[in-house]
């Protein structure tokens, strides 16, 4: 069995080869998708399709149709989302992503460290699992193979 796991979260740093690396060393048999990982390519998208747009506000509704097509895909496509929280960024696509993940009945992994356990509340009790690092996820992950 193949599991495809979207891996939704901030694309400022290496979170998801951290995971895509961890579950290849247990050997687990998953697809990972998710995002546009290269921050220019998602924000110029819409303009590099559609061409240049009068101004930013424009700039940036034609990239979002197009990164929310390919989030809609992907998110239909995955047995399960996870998702990350962490102390550098604010993370609205985060939340974007996993709320459109629950409200379409997928499983949901919420990682999040203790001091994100107030401003995440209500996400987290509607996520299928909260935990607290991306191991936990992956012990999660690896218990589905059992």
């Amino acid at each position: 069995m193949e599991l495809t796991v979207y891996l939704a979260g901030q694309i400022h740093d290496d979170w998801r080869d951290e995971v895509k690396n961890k579950a290849k060393d247990r050997e687990l048999t998953i697809q990972f998708v998710g995002p546009q990982e290269n921050h220019d390519r998602s924000d110029s998208v819409g303009e590099d399709i559609l061409g240049e747009q009068p101004n930013k506000v424009l700039r940036d509704d034609a990239a979002s149709s197009i990164n929310n097509l390919r989030t809609q895909i992907w998110l239909g496509k995955s047995d399960i989302v996870i998702g990350l929280f962490g102390e550098n960024y604010k993370q609205w696509n985060t939340a974007m992503d996993l709320s459109t993940a629950m409200a379409a009945g997928k499983p949901t992994i919420l990682i999040r460290p203790v001091s994100l356990h107030h401003p995440l509340k209500e996400l987290s009790n509607k996520a299928t699992v909260t935990v607290e690092t991306i191991d936990q996820a992956l012990d999660i992950l690896s218990y589905m193979y059992e």
